[in-house]
């Protein structure tokens, strides 16, 4: 992957960008599809099914089960709109889905927060050390946990 630039979107710049990701993948952008993403996208932390079943079903006035969003947020891990943080069982929003990179997460241990950070260079070394141990790692996930600034201090 080469270096480049990219934009972070926010707020509904987000939710176009996530629309039409979607939408190039050969995917509808339903209303239950959007109702599953803003909810996903309004979490500050990551959030797990169950936390967004919870949230479209506060904004949606009816219950919604967390298998139906699981399938949901399913593909949109497929489609790069959003990224699970496996020690969490717990998704973030990609706030740039054009642009696909490998998953490097910062997780405070005392917080929460998750930062996701691209690093290219990293990523191509954790390929290379797959690939020199006769493993094949297309999109590796990696997770370093400790603690925020915040939570340093």
């Amino acid at each position: 992957m080469a270096d480049h630039d990219h934009k972070l979107h926010k707020g509904q710049s987000l939710k176009e960008a996530a629309r039409d990701r979607l939408t190039r993948e050969g995917e509808q952008w339903t209303g239950m599809r959007a109702a599953v993403f803003d909810a996903l996208a309004g979490f500050d932390k990551p959030a797990s099914a169950y936390d967004i079943a919870e949230a479209v079903s506060k904004a949606e006035g009816r219950r919604v089960a967390a298998n139906s969003v699981y399938r949901i947020l399913d593909l949109f891990v497929t489609a790069n709109l959003a990224r699970r943080v496996e020690s969490a069982n717990a998704y973030v929003a990609n706030q740039h889905p054009e642009c696909l990179h490998d998953c490097i997460f910062l997780i405070c241990d005392n917080c929460g927060q998750t930062v996701h950070v691209d690093d290219d260079a990293l990523s191509e070394s954790i390929r290379k050390a797959a690939s020199n141990a006769g493993f094949s790692a297309p999109r590796p996930v990696i997770e370093v946990r400790g603690k925020c600034g915040d939570c340093e201090h």
